[in-house]
């Protein structure tokens, strides 16, 4: 998937239902064209409820310029053809076409083992190998899981992340629109990555996505996630939601590259939970936009869980990335790593904001943290605030921040055999990225790698 789509235009795309109030009738009205069930519309406008009686986050990045009130809350498109299907061929040409872009079909063929892709507000095609789906492997857009496995959904849905945690979550319980939800059961092991796909097109879009992933006892998963959107003028909003469900002995992977476009508010919320002898990896890119914040969080509540906390964060001009990781220790033996990688140019600021919190009873608990970022002039800014909160005197805990300039001897070098120096920088950046980057899928890594190469160009002298 190329992530550089995110520079494209928009599309032009009719609408035949566009809400951009946040209001109880828009919030009903997205209910009932998702052909919600009562239980789902009753927890929508309990989450309503909620949102009206918070208040916007203001000790950390600015948002002044977000008006929730001046937000697309849904956007349906308009089209002779039903839009959501589960072969691709049958996918209005006009998205097919974005598809071929962003190389969709061909991932697809080569090692996904399924893949999906929404469109504004609606998922507008879904697919799974077919052995995998004889396994009993569930990957569905998340209102026919709504409809199809009820059950499922009511245990889980929103339990990671109440409406009350926050009031981007309030007010994505209220207007979520489509998403992801798979489930793995007992003993099958999925190796191939699932992958889906969003695409923000609306002028002064609110995309509200929601994924929820189960992984079964001695199951394992993998899941791919990427995103675009064209770049526009008017303030947008990412308030996503993504809960993941690890079993007994069981492993998942998730991996995400959020390149939204510079108008772009990115206000994500991530957060799985581990049980005993379980493994929980997260690998996350955040680009180009406006203003970050995301904390992916690993909750390790069974004993001898662990897992891997993975980022790299971009910041150029007039960006703010405030990004981090959370890793709550509950269970005994239990162990986090973290591994935070930044970059900031041209009056960028990146911060990681990171948590660390054992539990009185997590006995032996093991947290590595270490956090790395370059500085490409004297306006771009990095901060490290990490808070660790060790209740128990068994643990181990170790923290470790630095930051610095371009190596000039380095550069230097390189240049002395016959690179530019925007070449040359690119290289000497895609390695200090590199023990992230290589995490990801050969195809992603690459096309990531062209990315920072776009965002570096013409970033010294």
């Amino acid at each position: 998937m190329s992530l550089r789509s995110t520079l494209e235009s928009s599309d032009k795309i009719e609408y035949e239902l566009y809400l951009s109030k946040l209001t109880e009738d828009t919030v009903r009205k997205i209910s009932a064209d998702q052909k919600e069930p009562e239980r789902m519309l009753k927890h929508r406008l309990q989450c309503l409820e909620i949102f009206k009686n918070m208040k916007m986050p203001t000790r950390w990045p600015n948002l002044s310029k977000l008006d929730l009130d001046d937000i697309v809350y849904y956007a349906k498109p308009k089209s002779d053809n039903e839009w959501y299907t589960n072969n691709r061929e049958d996918v209005p040409v006009e998205i097919k076409e974005k598809f071929k872009r962003l190389w969709i079909p061909e991932a697809e063929q080569k090692y996904l083992a399924g893949a999906g892709g929404q469109y504004d507000s609606l998922n507008v095609y879904h697919q799974i190998q077919e052995k995998r789906s004889k396994k009993g492997i569930i990957f569905e857009d998340m209102p026919q899981a709504v409809i199809k496995y009820p059950e499922l959904v009511k245990k889980y849905f929103m339990k990671l992340v109440p409406a009350n945690d926050h009031i981007f979550a309030a007010l994505h319980g209220a207007v979520w629109s489509w998403g992801t939800f798979i489930y793995v059961p007992k003993g099958v092991k999925l190796t191939d990555p699932l992958q889906a796909y969003f695409r923000m097109n609306t002028y002064g879009w609110g995309q509200f996505e929601h994924t929820m992933i189960i992984i079964e006892d001695n199951a394992e998963g993998s899941y791919i996630e990427g995103c675009s959107a064209p770049k526009f003028d008017k303030a947008a909003l990412h308030a996503g939601l993504v809960e993941i469900f690890v079993g007994k002995n069981a492993k998942m992977k998730y991996s995400s590259v959020e390149n939204r476009s510079t108008n772009t508010y990115n206000l994500n919320t991530k957060r799985a939970i581990i049980e005993e002898h379980s493994y929980m990896e997260w690998v996350n890119g955040n680009l180009w936009s406006c203003t970050t914040m995301l904390y992916p969080c690993s909750i390790l509540k069974g004993d001898y869980s662990t897992t891997d906390m993975l980022g790299i964060a971009v910041a150029g001009e007039w960006q703010h990335q405030d990004t981090g990781s959370k890793a709550i220790h509950i269970g005994k033996h239990t162990s986090s790593n973290i591994v935070a990688k930044s970059i900031s140019r041209k009056w960028g600021i990146n911060t990681y904001r990171g948590l660390v919190n054992i539990a009185p009873w997590a006995d032996y608990a093991v947290n590595n943290t270490q956090c790395d970022a370059l500085l490409f002039d004297d306006t771009s800014v990095s901060n490290t605030i990490p808070k660790i909160q060790s209740k128990n005197d068994t643990a181990i805990v170790a923290h470790e921040a630095s930051a610095g300039k371009i190596n000039e001897s380095e550069l230097f070098y390189l240049m002395a055999r016959w690179l530019t120096k925007d070449k040359a920088t690119t290289m000497i950046v895609n390695g200090f990225f590199s023990s992230v980057i290589k995490k990801l899928p050969l195809e992603y890594a690459g096309e990531l790698n062209k990315l920072v190469e776009l965002e570096m160009e013409g970033s010294i002298g």
